[in-house]
């Protein structure tokens, strides 16, 4: 007597696999808007392995100038996709740049990846002054004047729990 398998659905192995991949580590900066990012190389070292454990491939064709992230069910031949049209007209070494980054422009877009700082955030956390109370209060104050937001504040300062609180 034979058992029947039942298929996991498409959208049940991606659902999976996003809560397995987590936030993506940004390990490169771009000098000219001095922006961390992660790169395709980073990208695809998080979502591959999980989404390979999940029944699922990854494959970045291009078809026509349409560059196109398809994640495809190895069972079921299911797939879903994103894309984007490649810009005409340019050098073959701004298409390889364009290439890569519409690569993982259309694999965040797909998976809605989200990143995370790999050491920036702990670094900036640490090297953020601390306020006394009284200076605390003085800045509270430029709050309610308006030359100064608590957002700033948070971004500039670590903030005790009674501070973020009296915020």
């Amino acid at each position: 007597m034979q058992t029947e398998v039942t298929k996991v659905p498409l959208w049940t192995k991606i659902h999976k696999a996003k809560m397995s991949i987590g936030k993506v580590v940004k390990n490169s900066t771009n000098p000219h808007f001095k922006k961390s990012y992660a790169d395709i190389n980073a990208l695809l070292e998080t979502v591959e392995p999980i989404l390979h454990e999940n029944g699922l491939l990854l494959l970045q064709p291009i078809h026509d100038k349409i560059l196109s992230t398809q994640i495809i069910d190895i069972e079921s031949g299911e797939m879903i996709e994103s894309w984007l049209t490649l810009p005409d007209n340019i050098d073959p070494q701004k298409m390889i740049s364009a290439t890569t980054y519409y690569r993982r422009a259309t694999l965040q877009s797909l998976l809605s990846l989200q990143a995370v700082d790999d050491d920036g955030n702990s670094v900036a956390a640490a090297t953020k002054p601390t306020l006394t109370d009284d200076r605390f209060k003085e800045a509270l104050k430029s709050i309610e004047s308006g030359k100064y937001t608590a957002e700033k504040l948070k971004a500039d300062f670590n903030l005790t729990k009674t501070q973020l609180q009296a915020l």
